[in-house]
């Protein structure tokens, strides 16, 4: 393999999908990197080359998926339109971005593992999880301080919209106890998120 393979991001990319795949029927602990290989159509050689190890190419799995839906979401951030819906744009595409199928797979491959690869674990709350608050207290932060918000902890707050914003699907998805949910049940659920956090933290708040 030449050099110009190595660093090719194509064969990058291609890789990390057939890791995806093997991670999601396998788990962590079961994937191997012979089965990684070929479920991905390269050589064992060539994935070495990429990734040195099975923690290696997990880690950089669950940074890419994260980096890209955590863009997609917060891309929807703005300080233009009204906070109550920029919030409906975030709640909605974090909601998609949790129960779409690699979200799902990352998260179960992690509870299923977090007690055996800490490190693991802590690399993925810090891509993901942690990551996700801190765009989101930044946003808050900054709409607080423009009068449009009454929030004294950005985090805090950060975190309870996170959470009124899987209330009823997502654990149940993520157990497999419900199918795909339909697009008005996401609705409803961002919607009341919405109106419960616009309640504690409007901006008629900053008046009283």
């Amino acid at each position: 393999m030449d050099m110009t393979d190595a660093l090719s991001p194509e064969k990058h990319a291609q890789i990390l999908r057939g890791a995806s795949e093997v991670f999601a029927a396998d788990g962590y602990e079961g994937a191997s990197m012979a089965r990684i290989a070929t479920v991905a159509g390269v050589s064992k050689g060539t994935l070495y080359n990429y990734f040195p190890s099975k923690a290696a190419l997990f880690t950089a799995f669950v940074q890419d998926q994260c980096d890209r839906y955590l863009a997609h979401v917060f891309d929807a951030a703005d300080h233009d339109g009204e906070p109550a819906a920029v919030l409906h744009r975030i709640g909605r595409r974090m909601m998609q971005m949790m129960l779409s199928p690699v979200g799902l797979t990352i998260y179960r491959v992690m509870i299923a593992e977090a007690a055996k690869f800490p490190d693991l674990a802590r690399t993925f709350f810090a891509a993901g999880p942690d990551r996700a608050v801190r765009f989101m207290a930044d946003w808050l932060g900054e709409e607080a301080r423009r009068g449009r918000l009454s929030v004294s902890d950005p985090e805090f707050a950060a975190e309870q919209f996170f959470a009124m914003s899987q209330t009823v699907l997502v654990l149940r998805r993520r157990l497999g106890l419900l199918p795909d949910p339909p697009e008005e049940d996401l609705e409803r659920i961002v919607q009341g998120a919405v109106a419960m956090f616009l309640a504690t933290y409007g901006a008629r708040d900053v008046a009283a």
